[in-house]
């Protein structure tokens, strides 16, 4: 009996000595570890890929979100705030109204099929939207020039680029509300497209966020 107490009593121990030191191991020096590599040679995409604008955080380059006008009454859905560039269409993107701060709604993609009537529906009221949008009195959108990322979101509905092709078709409007040059809205366009990854994955893309944040640099300094 006191043999069988004896060995239970040296398991026991055995177990918590293993317990404590595999806790300071796998829940405390490995954790700092990691969390001290990451921080020296990934500090930007360790902390969330931040967006910063006057010295505030207002967003991650990794999730779309809204420039949307303050909600109306009597209004469901707010209307875009037009002086700004437009991300792809999602009720899973965060919103906001002065670019300083976003709340995440959800995330997910609306798993209709190609031919269901709600979606069709859903693009042909998106696509009258860009075109009268984005038309102006220098500059006609044709259905035509409207691009696919325009009128569908993306699968996680929180994409946060666009295509040079969607943004392009905003450069006259987003010229117009904010008294700049067609000139000058281009080549911020032009300066914020990304190539293929390595030159072959992927499409270029523009970052709205990013590109929203540069738009609202140059409308301080003109």
């Amino acid at each position: 009996m006191n043999n069988s107490v004896a060995n239970t009593g040296r398991l026991l121990w055995a177990g918590l000595r293993a317990l404590l030191v595999l806790t300071v191991v796998c829940g405390v020096i490995y954790p700092l570890a990691v969390t001290g590599v990451a921080q020296a040679l990934f500090h930007d995409k360790a902390n969330g890929s931040e967006i910063k604008s006057d010295g505030k955080v207002v967003g991650s380059s990794l999730i779309g979100q809204r420039y949307d006008l303050p909600l109306k009454k009597g209004q469901e859905t707010a209307d875009p705030d037009l002086k700004w560039f437009q991300p792809r269409p999602s009720n899973g993107l965060g919103e906001n109204s002065v670019n300083t701060q976003y709340k995440l709604i959800l995330s997910g993609a609306t798993n209709l099929s190609g031919d269901n009537k709600d979606l069709i529906d859903q693009v042909r009221a998106a696509q009258k939207a860009v075109i009268k949008d984005n038309t102006t009195a220098t500059y006609k959108v044709k259905k035509a020039d409207v691009p696919a990322d325009a009128v569908t979101s993306s699968g996680s509905g929180l994409d946060p680029d666009i295509s040079p092709d969607y943004a392009k078709i905003q450069i006259h409007r987003i010229a117009e509300r904010n008294h700049l040059s067609v000139a000058q809205v281009q080549k911020l366009v032009d300066e914020h497209t990304d190539s293929r990854i390595l030159g072959f994955m992927g499409e270029p893309r523009v970052n709205v966020l990013e590109l929203n944040v540069a738009l609202k640099e140059l409308v301080a300094k003109s």
